[in-house]
């Protein structure tokens, strides 16, 4: 049975009122949740309460899931609109608030930065590293979203139009500026 068609029978059981098929797809996207929250927030502890709070707006929600998308991609929306306002309830109650980026190691990926071990290579490739995420934390939300939706969980520009709920046009728009704005920080320290 196809990751698709498990997720759909798990979501009929679900609102069939068996509540251990949804603890079944929390097992199943927890990881990839919590990853998605990450891009939003670098705190552990404030991703794992993000993440549940996602959790529990898509189980109170599930009833309304027809099956229009795939269940993750209905569940990434929720979760990106879920870390999205509590960045904003955030922001509203402290003004200075700024997103610490020392969390970059904590990235998928940084393993192929580590090649070359000599000291200026990784003072660079950190260097690099941290005006690349510095770059997307101050980019507006619906390009961050964008560029992060592709670039860190892979998802197709469908995909990423069903999540972000706009045309296809619009989400390669979005990813062609966020790649530019971050080309152009990067630009200096690669000359």
């Amino acid at each position: 049975m196809g990751t698709n068609l498990l997720d759909a029978e798990l979501v009929k059981r679900v609102q069939g009122g068996d509540t251990r098929a949804f603890d079944l797809l929390v097992q199943k996207y927890q990881h990839k949740v919590i990853n998605l929250v990450g891009r939003f927030v670098s705190d552990p502890v404030e991703c794992q309460d993000i993440a549940q709070d996602a959790f529990i707006k898509a189980f109170r929600a599930i009833g309304n899931f027809r099956g229009d998308s795939q269940f993750y991609t209905w569940l990434y929306r929720i979760t990106a609109n879920t870390a999205k306002n509590h960045l904003a309830a955030r922001a509203r109650k402290s003004p200075g608030f700024a997103v610490d980026v020392d969390d970059a190691e904590h990235f998928e990926g940084e393993s192929g930065l580590k090649e070359y071990d000599n000291p200026e290579n990784l003072l660079l490739t950190d260097e690099i590293r941290r005006t690349i995420f510095d770059a997307i934390e101050k980019l507006p939300d619906d390009l961050k979203a964008a560029i992060t939706l592709r670039e860190f969980d892979n998802l197709s520009y469908e995909e990423i139009a069903e999540v972000m709920d706009c045309p296809i046009g619009t989400v390669r728009s979005r990813i062609f500026r966020a790649r530019d704005v971050i080309d152009k920080e990067l630009r200096p320290l690669l000359e």
